[in-house]
């Protein structure tokens, strides 16, 4: 009975703390127990990575029953967003590291301040890609190895993404702002809101109902477009309107160089360390495609399951960012760093199941989404041989955003330098062209790559230089 009465009191707190995480009614991570406060800020930014999981999965089924050649659109044009994606979260691992230290430091006008520059340069950002994106969607397909149906299969996809590529980088900048003020809740409440609409639509617009018509490819891009918008508008609406830590009012709006190029500074560091591992990708599936388009249907597919693990993963790296710019700025170097490493070892526990699930279950997952034996086959060996690498890339993503959380995002930028530029790429193409192992070279490559940055994070972190980074 007393074991029951055990039971039944742990349950009930932990359902407790999952409401408060939930509702993001505590913001006060700089005191108190730390396991509490990763689990306070890992649950909501988790719930976020996993609504935009969701959302990669359940976009490339619909997808995938257009055809390989529209999965083969989508998987050359999510390795071109991949720069998108980089610009972004560049500026969002600025924003964070930028305004959690000034939470820690009690200034929540500062932090206002700073949330106000940020979005002055993802403006300027999106503006580029958006020129580029309208006038060369086609030519960019080209240049990623797309055939002349591809090509006039998927352009229209490729055109409407990256020219509104505004809704991408806001939603990710404007997260990465409440994040680093500790309001982990109300990001995944955005996030939720934008992919929630953007699943609902998918269908609706690529298939078509009653009075809608069937848009196919060009659906899906419109859904995401609009279901991105809808939740960036509800970020604005609480940066403006809201009750929350970082609330921009006109005293904020005025450009500051200053703070303009701190904050560029950082973002720099965290968009150099993030287009080499873009680069990267879009090395390898360029590799694939010398395979055939089944090659890059079947890693398109299993890509997209890789992230439905890693992005909740991505939660646990980012609260543990968060803990530490906040704790630094708190004068707390010591409880920065044991949140990370506490944060690292949950990591680990999660991935560790994950790769154990694929290694088991990776032909039922990849049926789910093909019948084509070819395009199956090339997914399943991906989705195995990349699950290998899990347990060490739990402790490289959260250690790499430990680094950015501080402000260092220099020492993750020499690391993915040296272990995908000259390590990785490299390897992968030896492997998969030069022993003739074809896809699964690449695949191996990247298992291995990612364990050697992992390697490197943990040997840096010990040595804590971070800790003496000023922002």
């Amino acid at each position: 009975m007393p074991i029951l009465t055990q039971a039944f009191a742990r349950t009930r707190h932990f359902f407790h703390l999952f409401k408060i995480a939930v509702t993001g009614s505590e913001k006060e991570f700089t005191t108190g127990n730390i396991n509490r406060a990763i689990f306070l800020l890992s649950v909501p930014m988790i719930l976020e990575m996993a609504m935009e999981s969701l959302f990669a999965v359940v976009d490339i089924y619909f997808v995938s029953h257009l055809g390989v050649n529209a999965i083969t659109a989508v998987g050359l044009t999510e390795s071109v967003l991949t720069l998108v994606y980089t610009g972004a979260m560049g500026l969002s691992m600025a924003a964070t590291a930028m305004i959690a230290r000034r939470t820690g430091e009690k200034d929540p006008a500062a932090a206002a301040h700073a949330a106000m520059q940020s979005l002055y340069l993802g403006f300027a950002v999106s503006l580029l890609i958006s020129i580029v994106g309208f006038f060369f969607a086609k030519d960019i397909l080209l240049i990623m190895g797309a055939s002349k149906e591809v090509v006039d299969n998927g352009y229209v996809y490729t055109k409407i993404l990256l020219s509104g590529n505004i809704v991408i980088v806001l939603l990710f900048l404007i997260n990465g702002i409440f994040r680093g003020a500790g309001d982990a809740a109300l990001a995944m409440r955005a996030l939720w809101i934008a992919n929630g609409l953007n699943i609902l639509l998918c269908p609706l617009l690529i298939s078509g109902l009653g009075p809608i018509p069937a848009l196919g490819l060009k659906g899906a891009a419109i859904a995401t477009f609009i279901g991105r918008g809808a939740g960036v508008s509800y970020q604005v609406y609480h940066l403006l309107k809201g009750k929350n830590l970082i609330r921009i009012t006109k005293k904020h709006l005025a450009p500051a160089i200053d703070v303009i190029m701190s904050i560029l500074k950082i973002a720099a560091g965290g968009t150099a360390q993030l287009l080499i591992s873009s680069a990267s990708w879009i090395f390898l599936v360029r590799i694939i495609s010398y395979f055939g388009k089944d090659a890059v249907a079947g890693y398109t597919i299993a890509i997209r399951v890789v992230i439905f693990t890693i992005l909740p993963a991505w939660g646990m790296a980012n609260a543990a960012a968060a803990l530490v710019g906040q704790n630094l700025g708190a004068q707390q170097p010591e409880r920065a760093e044991t949140s990370a490493w506490r944060a690292a070892f949950f990591n680990l526990v999660f991935l560790g199941m994950i790769a154990v699930i694929f290694m088991v279950a990776a032909p039922g997952i990849i049926g789910f989404f093909t019948d084509e034996p070819v395009v199956t086959g090339y997914a399943v060996q991906c989705l195995r041989l990349m699950s290998l690498g899990y347990i060490f890339f739990a402790y490289g993503m959260v250690l790499t955003q430990s680094f950015n959380g501080a402000g260092d995002t220099r020492t993750p930028t020499l690391i993915n330098l040296f272990a995908l530029w000259m390590w990785q790429m490299p390897l992968a193409w030896v492997l998969a062209i030069g022993l003739k192992l074809g896809p699964q070279g690449v695949f191996w490559a990247i298992a291995i790559s990612e364990s050697t940055v992992a390697i490197a994070a943990i040997v840096l972190f010990r040595r804590g230089t971070w800790k003496k980074v000023n922002i």
